[in-house]
């Protein structure tokens, strides 16, 4: 069946139109918790980023929550891989996050974790999405929930994080950015880093409840990289608004994107003996980083886009490490879903074990040449029946052998299709990518 809410991760829209309406996430709740309440009362975690709608829904989801008669500890600020810890810490029946992860401000969204910390199955989405479409009904009045705070979630986190790596890695020395994006880990990145041992530079850890993502952040590096180049700093860590995503830049400035961070992290499980299998990233990976981990014999898998698809296969092969180009890594071994915090404990920890700098340790892996364009299409387009856009796919690949890779989708939000060329040659991969960017459009148009 079609999902009619949820997306690949969760629900989102704009705060004020549908779905994102109050008396829409209070039915939300109420649904959520008749689905995941079924075998006992329970209690819900909820935990939000730092968007000033985050007030209102937690409100509508704890009304709702109650209604079902569902208890609901909630937490305030925190990145969204902490509810997913302390739900499972707090043997909790479910965890929610309200976050638009890297959205402006003016959107918001619900994401759900089950018991044991990890994303709902199509199977319970489904389930909820069915109960939206039915009255509510609460339970009876010696049955609606309650409602506590947990006052030292924030220090639980924070330790959490610390136990990740081993008590022999200290940080001691150096000099780190830490970006928050304003968002929900302002005032616990900071705190992680420097009870390690570095000296950090904030950036992004004010936020008003409108600045989230706004200029700063993984998906803003140039805010990060003045303050690496201005402070002399040996790295700087950027995290997106709901911390489940980074960057990383070395002292020159350069970025790492995820698939330069997870080779770093591969290479120094894969010599430790604790890799558990090979590695999971997705369609959008890039060939040199694939290539990179074939010249160590590290087994590697593509997964459709999103980490909701990576987790599905890194579950499937039995494996514990994956994630995306965009900065989603997904360390099994430590925690049940992408964590921006741990994963960069991860990199710091290898970078420290073999005694290397970031552009060091990523000089083995060649980034190959990538063009982007997304064709805007007034009309839904198959890309699988258009003969005009297949034959253009193949002359595309011939031309670039085994030399590159040519990948068209749908975006699943947004009225396009995204094309995407990569390959040795960079002035090929664009002349390429145009070329099938405007075979798109004349299909469309037809």
């Amino acid at each position: 069946m079609k999902r009619k809410y949820f997306g690949t991760d969760g629900i989102r829209g704009r705060v004020g139109k549908a779905p994102m309406t109050v008396d829409f996430i209070l039915k939300l709740g109420w649904a959520a918790g008749k689905v995941l309440g079924k075998a006992d009362r329970g209690q819900v975690v909820i935990g939000k980023d730092t968007r000033v709608s985050g007030y209102m829904f937690e409100s509508a989801l704890e009304a709702g929550l109650a209604a079902a008669g569902l208890d609901v500890l909630l937490l305030g600020p925190m990145p969204t891989p902490a509810i997913a810890y302390i739900t499972q810490s707090q043997r909790a029946t479910a965890g929610i996050v309200i976050s638009a992860s890297h959205n402006p401000y003016h959107d918001d969204g619900v994401k759900f974790f089950d018991a044991n910390g990890f994303k709902l199955p199509d199977a319970t989405e489904l389930e909820i999405e069915a109960l939206l479409d039915q009255p509510l009904q609460m339970v009876g009045p010696e049955r609606i929930g309650k409602a506590t705070r947990m006052e030292d979630a924030k220090g639980r986190y924070i330790e959490f994080c610390k136990s990740s790596i081993g008590f022999h890695t200290s940080l001691r020395g150096m000099k780190l950015v830490i970006d928050c994006a304003h968002g929900a880990t302002y005032h616990i990145a900071p705190a992680v880093f420097r009870e390690l041992g570095a000296e950090v530079i904030e950036v992004g850890t004010s936020p008003n409840g409108m600045n989230i993502n706004h200029q700063v952040g993984a998906l803003y590096p140039e805010s990060m990289r003045s303050h690496v180049l201005e402070n002399g700093a040996d790295m700087g860590i950027a995290f997106d608004g709901d911390g489940d995503r980074l960057m990383m830049m070395d002292a020159a400035g350069d970025v790492k994107n995820g698939d330069q961070l997870l080779y770093i992290i591969a290479r120094a499980k894969l010599k430790s003996g604790d890799l558990g299998g090979g590695v999971v990233g997705t369609l959008m990976s890039n060939l040199g980083f694939e290539h990179a981990l074939q010249a160590d014999g590290i087994a590697f898998e593509r997964a459709a886009v999103g980490d909701r698809h990576v987790m599905e296969k890194l579950v499937h092969n039995d494996w514990r490490l994956g994630g995306e180009a965009s900065g989603h890594i997904i360390c099994l071994d430590k925690t049940t879903t992408g964590d921006g915090i741990i994963a960069a404990l991860q990199v710091l920890d290898a970078l420290i074990g073999e005694g290397q700098t970031l552009s060091e340790a990523c000089s083995d892996m060649t980034i190959y040449p990538q063009t982007m364009i997304n064709v805007p299409i007034s009309q839904p387009l198959d890309l699988n029946d258009s003969t005009e856009v297949q034959d253009a796919i193949a002359a595309a690949e011939g031309e670039l052998a085994d030399s590159g890779r040519v990948l068209l989708r749908a975006s699943g939000t947004e009225p396009l299709i995204r094309v995407m060329v990569e390959g040795q040659d960079k002035a090929q991969v664009a002349e390429l990518a145009e070329r099938l960017a405007q075979t798109v459009t004349a299909a469309c148009g037809r």
